[in-house]
């Protein structure tokens, strides 16, 4: 995406944004051409998108975590199951949503919680804000651990309220079973589940599925000498 135009090379640069001009908007996105210096003092330019919707938020969105906790039951993260346009097929996804103005994303993170799968819960950890794909886009989210107790009655049999987005729970995953080659009693292989039902995976899910099993794992593997 990278077009490089002539400039006075130099050594160690500091790399800086020269300007922004914009190209298209639309509702929700804009793109924009992004004129900068590289290293080497070079004039480049990039093409970039952005959010129309950020109004002084510390960032774009939230992704949250959710912990379902039940009692004689394995842990469960609740994942999502969303038709994405620019994929052409569903996506298997954390809950995520834009933070509304005046909206924290403690805030934000609970309520899309609860209209994508129904379900009520706590706020444990929230990161600060994070990139999502910072060589195609300027976006931001945080990403917020919620913890559901499953045994309260009003998150027994959770109703999503889904808007114009048409998301809808997948089946809740045992942290033990997600891309492992086994799975608990009453829990679902995520490979499968993926298979079966023709998903993309949210590169964040998948990463957090695999830290999950490294962690699982890796402590119990012999180390690998090289002499």
């Amino acid at each position: 995406m990278a077009q490089q135009e002539p400039a006075e090379s130099s050594q160690n640069t500091k790399q800086s944004i020269i300007s922004e001009e914009l190209i298209s908007e639309g509702k929700w996105v804009k793109l924009e051409k992004t004129t900068y210096r590289d290293p080497t003092g070079k004039t480049r330019t990039w093409e970039t998108v952005k959010r129309t919707t950020r109004k002084g938020q510390s960032a774009d969105g939230v992704a949250v975590i959710p912990l379902l906790q039940r009692t004689l039951h394995y842990e469960c993260i609740i994942l999502v199951k969303q038709f994405r346009p620019p994929m052409g097929g569903y996506c298997l996804e954390f809950p995520a949503g834009l933070i509304d103005e005046n909206e924290s994303p403690e805030a934000a993170a609970l309520r899309e919680l609860e209209e994508e799968t129904g379900y009520k819960g706590d706020v444990a950890e929230c990161s600060p804000a994070v990139c999502m794909d910072p060589g195609l886009s300027n976006c931001t989210t945080h990403i917020v651990t919620v913890t559901i107790n499953g045994d309260d009655a009003e998150n027994v049999r959770p109703k999503p309220k889904p808007g114009d987005g048409g998301t809808c729970p997948a089946r809740g995953l045992a942290l033990s079973a997600v891309w492992c080659s086994g799975s608990g009693r009453g829990t679902v292989n995520c490979s499968a589940l993926v298979a079966d039902e023709h998903l993309t995976v949210d590169a964040r899910v998948y990463s957090y599925a695999l830290a999950l099993k490294h962690a699982n794992t890796k402590p119990f593997e012999v180390p690998f000498l090289k002499f």
